[in-house]
């Protein structure tokens, strides 16, 4: 290999500077997403639908040092991803990475989902991830400097859940749509992968984790025997969102402890 094709192994994951954009960044996962890309030196862009704990988020990273910003999105609404995304171009001039996150449920049983849930959970879950990777990829495509999405799957986007049967489906969608991105929007330097979590403990799944029955059920799947911190996702993203994987696309990183490999 030629030695100017060598790209120094220090650098590989250097974000200083990117700007990255991660909806449902006021809370869960989310939230923790913005605090690992604020430590490796991005400017990050806080957006979700509650204004307040997006401003939040994002006054606290700027309190720890970091550079960051909020910005509303309802990711269901195309004329309000449409304003996210023109609001974030007049200041910043471009997106480097987006993190589609943001997501629903509602957990219930197969009969007793109405259309309203129905639409609900996939109005964000994957109309959001679609009509938000649309509105970014085309401004990265227009900026000509290419990117990175990432969207956000799921244990569940590979096993059935009990009473989750939207939200599942959902995030199999999620899986399928990442692998058809990164075909169409391979020519635009654009790479789309995904980030497939197990059991972490978050707002959504907190009721899991509080009930014992259902704890010791999942805690006895996991090999690795605990659920996820959001530290374990530090490593996939920082890959994802980095020159690191400038030869990666349509592929999904599961982080699930080992439950798949069952």
């Amino acid at each position: 290999m030629c030695a100017e094709t060598v790209l120094q192994g220090k650098n590989l994951f250097d974000l200083s500077g990117k700007i990255v954009l991660i909806t449902g960044a006021g809370a869960g996962l989310g939230e923790g997403y913005a605090h690992i890309f604020a430590e490796s030196g991005a400017v990050v862009i806080c957006a979700g639908h509650n204004l307040s704990k997006v401003e939040k988020a994002a006054a606290d990273l700027a309190a720890s040092g970091g550079k960051a910003k909020a910005f509303h999105v309802d990711v269901g609404d195309t004329a309000s991803i449409q304003k996210m995304t023109d609001s974030i171009t007049a200041e910043y001039g471009r997106i480097d990475v987006l993190v589609n996150n943001a997501g629903v449920e509602i957990a219930e049983g197969f009969f007793d989902v109405t259309p309203e849930h129905f639409d609900a959970i996939s109005r964000v879950n994957i109309r959001g991830v679609f009509f938000t990777a649309q509105a970014v990829a085309g401004l990265m495509k227009k900026t000509g400097t290419g990117g990175k999405i990432i969207n956000i799957g799921s244990l569940g986007s590979y096993i059935g859940l009990v009473d989750s049967s939207v939200y599942t489906s959902t995030k199999g969608a999620v899986i399928q749509l990442t692998k058809t991105l990164a075909l169409e929007l391979a020519k635009y330097n654009i790479q789309v992968n995904a980030v497939a979590p197990g059991y972490f403990i978050t707002p959504m799944t907190q009721p899991f984790f509080d009930d014992p029955h259902h704890r010791e059920w999942i805690e006895g799947r996991i090999p690795l025997g605990r659920w996820g911190a959001v530290e374990d996702l530090a490593g996939p993203l920082l890959f994802l969102a980095s020159a690191a994987s400038n030869y990666v696309t349509g592929t999904t990183i599961i982080v699930d402890g080992g439950w798949l490999a069952g």
